[in-house]
C-alpha cells in the first residue's frame, strides 16, 4: 500500500549535503531529491491558473500538518477567508492550522496610492510584520504570494531589484524556507522584472495548455543550486488530495515479487501457464475487436473474487451495469461480486479527462479499493487524449502503481487487423505475460484462437487454443490441423467428426480381426488336439508294439540257448526223437 497523502514522508536521501524542506507534494520530492532548499528561498512562476498560490499553500499547509514545521503566508492579492476556500479544494483545513497556531495568513492588501515613487521606498515595515508572525509561531516556513504585487507600484527597477534581495537576505538570516510567487514575464523573462529568477535559489515554472482541447498542466525545476534535480517537463495535477506531480510511483525498479501462482479463471489456459500467472505479475491481453478481450479480463476477476479476494474493474468503453449485463450471457456473474463488496467497478470515457486525471483516478481507486487483482480495460483508448510517449508514460505509471502494491494487473489493449502481434499502447515490454487473441476466417464464419506470446519467469505452452465462449464462461479447446493447416469452429468439428468415424472403423476393423483369430485360434486348437489324441494313439500302439517285440525277443533268447545246451550235450538236453535207449 502506498503511504496516505496526509501521512508524513520520509525525506529522500540526497547526494548532496545542502539540507531539503520536503514539500508533501507527491511527485515533486522525488524529482528534487527530498524537497526545497531548507533556509533558502524559492521562487515559482508561471502564467493565470497554473497553480502557483495552491502549490504554495500546500507547501505551508504539509510543513505544519506533516512535518512540525509551522508557517507564515503574506499574501498580497487575496483575503484569509478567500485563501481558505481555495485551500479547502485541496482537503486542507487552512482555517484550523491558524486555529491551532501552526500557521499565520497575513492579507497584506497593496495599494500603490499608498506609496510615493518619487521619495524613499523599503519593506521595514513588512519586515516588522513578518518577523512579529514569525515569532508568534515560531515559524520555518514563509510563503510570499505574489511577490509582484507588492513592486506593482514601482517603476524604479533598481530600487526593486535592491529590496527584493534585501528581502531575500533577511528571510535566509532567519533560517527560513521560503517560497516566493510570480508571474510569467514578457518573452523570454520567467518573471516579470526578470531578476526574481536570479536571486532566488530554486526557481521551478508552472504550466496550464490546452492540447487537443483537453487542459494539461506541466511544471518545469528550471535550477537548482547546490542540488541535483529532474530536469524534464513533468505533468501535475490539482486533486482533491493536494497536488500531483509525474512522478507518483517509484520508477527505480524496486517492488517484491512473489512466486505464488493465481489462476486467470480459465483452468485450460493456466495449464498453458503452467498453473496460472504469479501474483503482482501484469498481464496484457490483445486482440482485434471482438476477439473476447474484456471476457476474459472479466474470468480473471470472477476467479478472484472466488478466492474471496477483493477486485477493481476499470472500463474506458462499457458502464458498469452494461459490462454486468454483458458477462451474465457467457456465465460469469459479475454483480454478485459487487453486491459482496469484493469488485468495484468503474467506468468512464478516456476522453472525459487528460492522462494526468486518468492517473489520478486510478490512483485513487487503487488507494480505496486495496484490489488483489485490477483491470484495466481498453487502455488504448488513451491514444485520443495524448501522444504515443505520454500515453506509453501513462501505462508505465499505472503498472508501477500495481506492481509497487504488490497487484496482479491485467490489461486489455486493441491491436488492429494485420498488426496482431503490435498494440494500440506500446507496452508489450514493460509486461510479464502477453495472450493474443485473433479471430480467423475460413468457410464462412470467424472463430477465436489464442496464443502465448510470453510469460516471464514460467514455462508456458507455444501451441495455439481455439478460444470459445459458451454460456458457462471461456473455455480453450485443442485446435485440429488439416490439409488445410489449423481448423476452428465447424470445420474443426466436421474433422474432429471424421476423425472419430475412422477410429471407430478401424475400432470395429480391430474388433473383427480379433473375432476371427479368436475363431481360428479355437480351431487350431481343435485340431491340435485331434492330432494329440492321434498322436497318444499311435504311440499307444508303438509302445505295444515294443513291449511285444520284447517279449519275443526274450523268447527267442531262451530257445537259442536250450538248443545250444542240447548240442553240447548237457542233461538237460532231450535224447533225439525216434531212438532208443
Amino acid at each position: 500500500m502506498a503511504p496516505s497523502i496526509h501521512a508524513p514522508r520520509t525525506r529522500p536521501a540526497v547526494s548532496s549535503g545542502l539540507g531539503k524542506a520536503p514539500t508533501g507534494i507527491r511527485g515533486f520530492d522525488e524529482i528534487t531529491g527530498g524537497g526545497l532548499p531548507r533556509g533558502r528561498a524559492s521562487l515559482v512562476t508561471g502564467g493565470p491558473g497554473a497553480g502557483k498560490t495552491l502549490f504554495g499553500l500546500e507547501f505551508l499547509a504539509r510543513g505544519a500538518q506533516d512535518y512540525d514545521e509551522p508557517g507564515v503566508l503574506l499574501a498580497f492579492e487575496e483575503s484569509a477567508a478567500e485563501l481558505a476556500d481555495d485551500v479547502a479544494s485541496l482537503g486542507l483545513d487552512l482555517a484550523g492550522l491558524e486555529a491551532s497556531g501552526d500557521l499565520v495568513v497575513d492579507a497584506c492588501r497593496v495599494d500603490a496610492t499608498d506609496f510615493v515613487t518619487t521619495g524613499e521606498f523599503d519593506l521595514d515595515g513588512l519586515f516588522i510584520r513578518l518577523s512579529a508572525a514569525v515569532q508568534a509561531t515560531g515559524a520555518r516556513r514563509v510563503v510570499l504570494d505574489t511577490i509582484e504585487v507588492l513592486f506593482g507600484a514601482l517603476d524604479n527597477e533598481a530600487v526593486v531589484r535592491a529590496e527584493f534581495s534585501r528581502l531575500l537576505r533577511w528571510l535566509k538570516d532567519q533560517g527560513l524556507t521560503t517560497l516566493i510567487t510570480g508571474e510569467r514575464g514578457r518573452e523570454g523573462q520567467l518573471t516579470r522584472y526578470g531578476i526574481e529568477e536570479y536571486v532566488s535559489d530554486c526557481v521551478i515554472v508552472l504550466d496550464h495548455r490546452m492540447h487537443d482541447e483537453i487542459a494539461t498542466r506541466r511544471l518545469r525545476i528550471v535550477k537548482y543550486r547546490g542540488s541535483g534535480h529532474g530536469t524534464n517537463e513533468y505533468p501535475f495535477l490539482v486533486t482533491d488530495r493536494g497536488l500531483m506531480v509525474w512522478p507518483i510511483t517509484s520508477t527505480q525498479l524496486t517492488y517484491p515479487v512473489s512466486t505464488d501462482r493465481i489462476s486467470l479463471g480459465v483452468p485450460r489456459l493456466d495449464e498453458m501457464l503452467t498453473g496460472g500467472v504469479h501474483r503482482g505479475s501484469t498481464v496484457l491481453i490483445t486482440g482485434t475487436a471482438g476477439t473476447g478481450k474484456t471476457t476474459l479480463a472479466a474470468a480473471a476477476v470472477d476467479a478472484a473474487c472466488a478466492r474471496g479476494e477483493p477486485a477493481l474493474f476499470v472500463s474506458f468503453e462499457e458502464s458498469p451495469d452494461q459490462l454486468v449485463r454483458n458477462m451474465r450471457s457467457v456465465g460469469i456473474d459479475l454483480g454478485r461480486w459487487v453486491d459482496a463488496g469484493l469488485l468495484r467497478l468503474w467506468g468512464q470515457r478516456a476522453t472525459a479527462f487528460g492522462l494526468e486525471s486518468h492517473l489520478a483516478a486510478i490512483e485513487r481507486l487503487l488507494d480505496e479499493t486495496t484490489p488483489a487483482i485490477a483491470v484495466l480495460d481498453a487502455v488504448g483508448s488513451l491514444t485520443h487524449v495524448g501522444a504515443q510517449s505520454e500515453v506509453t508514460a501513462a501505462v508505465a505509471r499505472e503498472v508501477d502503481m500495481m506492481k509497487s502494491r504488490g497487484i496482479t494487473g491485467v490489461l486489455t489493449s486493441l491491436s488492429h487487423e494485420g498488426q496482431a502481434e503490435t498494440s494500440s499502447v506500446d507496452a508489450s515490454s514493460l509486461i510479464d505475460t502477453w495472450l493474443l487473441l485473433r479471430n480467423v476466417e475460413s468457410d464462412g464464419e470467424r472463430n477465436r484462437l489464442l496464443f502465448v506470446i510470453k510469460s516471464r519467469g514460467t514455462a508456458h505452452s507455444n501451441q495455439v487454443r481455439e478460444f470459445i465462449l459458451t454460456d458457462h464462461g471461456a473455455e480453450l479447446l485443442d485446435v485440429s490441423v488439416g490439409p488445410r493447416g489449423v481448423l476452428t469452429g465447424s470445420a474443426r468439428m466436421a474433422q474432429v467428426a471424421e476423425e472419430r468415424a475412422a477410429e471407430a472403423e478401424q475400432s470395429a476393423e480391430l474388433e473383427r480381426r480379433r473375432l476371427a483369430l479368436a475363431r481360428r485360434s479355437a480351431e487350431v486348437e481343435a485340431q491340435i488336439a485331434v492330432l494329440r489324441e492321434q498322436l497318444a494313439t499311435e504311440t499307444a500302439a508303438l509302445d505295444r508294439l515294443v513291449a511285444e517285440e520284447s517279449r519275443g525277443g526274450d523268447a527267442r533268447a531262451a530257445v537259442r540257448a536250450t538248443l545250444a545246451r542240447r548240442r553240447q550235450g548237457g542233461r538237460d538236453a532231450p535224447p533225439p526223437a525216434g531212438r532208443e535207449g
